[in-house]
Parts: structure tokens; C-alpha cells; sequence
């Protein structure tokens, strides 16, 4: 999965650089902006459990395409609609262990190298977007709101320690997901932002009796390509 999303990323990479270096173009009065895109986020987790921290780098990576639809006769209002590929990773101090009864989770206060929750999704972006371009100039200020549903492919957790390495598929995340994103930003470089409304965690999933409820909170770049 990681090397689907990583492969989409360099693919959309290599078609801005080709619009980029592109002299001449058709003025095209019918013009659809922005319906490629990929993005990298540094990935919180919000509502923690007493005790538990994030480590190391938490980031996500996210590519797809987005149908523009325009609302107005100069383009400048749009609905947007996407499907995407979406790997985020979480790394903290809980520990997740495979166990007779499903998966326990313990907080690990030493000894502890590397513990990673990493999730592989079909992401479903919907976007109002408002921006000022034209179809002479795809230099431009934009900003685009709305929601991001999300489709669990898969979730695994991995611990390492100084003698202990373990990975598994972790069932208890949640499948179901959705959130609301802000993505502003002018030309090629804009920010993201996405904050989700579910837990990143099933129902009922404990840490020292503490629900495990955190959401997750995704901040980065995003970069849109025709």
C-alpha cells in the first residue's frame, strides 16, 4: 500500500513539473482546475489517555483525483468529488499485543524503541471550492472546504524493543471514518488541514481502563495538479 500511494506521488510530481515547463497552452473557456492532487501530514493524536504520548514522526501520505465541477459561468465557484489512496502512521507509547480475548493495550514507560499503528485507506474527499483563476493563469489563490470520508483497507500494529519485534493486523480501528478539511493556500503549494470526527479506535477499546478515544488531527501540504 505504501508503495501504491508513493508511486501516485511521484507519478503526479512528474505531471506538474511537465505543466510547469509548458510555454504555450489553448485558453480554454471550459476549464476544470485541480483534479489531481497528493499531499504530506505530520498526524496528531487528540484526546489522549493519561499517560500516553506520541513518538517519533507521525505522517501521512495521501494522493488521488477529484472531478471539478464549476457552479458558476467564470469558474470560480466549484464542487469538488475525489477518490484517493490515504497511509497514515501513528507512533506513541501504548503498546498493542496480540492476546486470546483480541488485542491488549498497555502504556510503556521504558525500554521502548518504536510502537506504530499504520492505517491503509480508500479516501472519498468532497470539497466546496472558491478560488480566482482564470483560464489564461493557473496561478492562483484558492480555498476549498468540506469533508473527507474514509474506507479501512487495513490497520497493523508494530512494537520494537531491545529484544522484542512484533507486527500484526490490528482489528480494532475503526473502518468507518469521516472528518472535515481546509485546504487553502496559492499556485502549487497550499495547506491542509483535516480534523476527524470519529475515533480512530473502535468502541470499547481500553488502555489501564481508560477508553482509548483520540482523533485523529492531519497537518501539511497539499498540492493540486490539473
Amino acid at each position: 500500500m505504501k508503495h501504491v500511494v508513493l508511486g501516485l506521488l511521484f507519478s503526479l510530481s512528474f505531471c506538474l513539473y511537465s505543466q510547469t515547463v509548458e510555454d504555450t497552452f489553448t485558453v480554454d473557456e471550459h476549464y476544470l482546475e485541480d483534479q489531481f492532487y497528493m499531499g504530506l501530514t505530520y498526524n496528531f493524536l487528540l484526546g489522549q489517555p493519561n499517560g500516553v504520548s506520541q513518538r517519533n514522526l507521525s505522517y501521512g501520505l495521501q494522493a488521488g483525483f477529484i472531478k471539478d465541477i464549476p457552479l458558476n459561468q467564470k469558474r470560480t465557484v466549484a464542487l469538488g468529488i475525489g477518490l484517493g489512496l490515504a497511509l497514515n502512521t501513528y507512533y506513541s507509547n501504548i503498546r498493542a499485543s496480540e492476546a486470546l480475548n483480541g488485542v491488549e493495550y498497555r502504556i510503556i514507560t521504558e525500554d521502548l524503541k518504536r510502537s506504530k499503528l499504520e492505517t491503509h485507506a480508500i479516501e472519498m474527499p468532497i470539497e466546496f471550492r472558491l478560488r480566482n483563476s482564470t483560464p489564461e493563469d493557473y496561478k492562483f489563490w484558492r480555498v476549498y472546504a468540506g469533508v473527507r470520508l474514509a474506507y479501512g483497507l487495513g490497520a497493523r500494529s508494530k512494537y520494537i524493543a531491545d529484544e522484542v519485534r512484533e507486527s500484526f493486523k490490528n482489528t480494532d480501528v475503526r473502518q468507518f471514518s469521516y472528518g472535515l478539511t481546509l485546504n487553502f493556500g496559492w499556485n502549487t503549494f497550499n495547506i491542509h488541514g483535516y480534523y476527524s470526527l470519529t475515533g480512530l479506535f473502535n468502541d470499547g477499546v481500553m488502555v489501564n481502563g481508560e477508553g482509548i478515544t483520540m482523533k485523529p488531527l492531519r497537518i501539511g501540504f497539499i498540492f493540486y495538479i490539473l
